[in-house]
């Protein structure tokens, strides 16, 4: 039988939930981002403006896979951000109450990691009370965002080792 707090965290998850996740946080929780190591964010307030402002950008979250015992849970999901499919890994380790103490996120590929950016990053920074700060951000992520999207589409395709190439004479 699962860890009923990692069963109700994915639920949450697949239902885009923040409220029903954030009850699954400990009181001195610590979220790491994916996309800084500038800050982290700290407690059960913070981390649920994160999630609502994730759950708002990714949609369609089904968890796949699900490893662990104890306080430590690796949780890996396929959703949408966007137009754009994503992976995420999730490390979560929980307190001596069985609460999630420390989420850290892992992302994958990178044009979906700077979909989530451009898309988290001005919806927190309004939940925040900081518009002006909201519309700087989402002006310095577009141009990331197009250049990542572009590459996939465009260049890397023409790298890819599994294409055909004719022989040179």
């Amino acid at each position: 039988m699962g860890n009923p707090t990692i069963t109700a965290w994915r639920a949450a998850g697949e239902n885009g939930d923040a409220a029903a996740a954030a009850a699954c946080l400990a009181p001195a929780v610590e979220m790491i981002s994916p996309l800084t190591a500038q800050f982290r964010f700290h407690g059960p307030d913070q981390v649920a403006q994160v999630l609502a402002s994730a759950f708002e950008v990714i949609r369609d979250i089904r968890y796949h896979t699900e490893v662990g015992a104890d306080d430590t849970w690796a949780l890996f999901y396929h959703g949408m951000a966007r137009r754009e499919p994503v992976e995420e890994a999730q490390l979560l380790r929980l307190d001596a109450d069985g609460l999630i103490r420390e989420i850290t996120f892992f992302g994958r590929p990178l044009p979906a990691l700077t979909e989530v950016m451009a898309g988290i990053g001005p919806r927190l920074l309004r939940r925040q009370h900081q518009p002006g700060l909201a519309r700087l951000v989402g002006l310095a992520t577009a141009p990331l965002n197009a250049m990542t999207r572009l590459g996939e589409r465009t260049i890397l395709p023409r790298a890819d080792p599994a294409r055909s190439r004719r022989p040179r004479p």
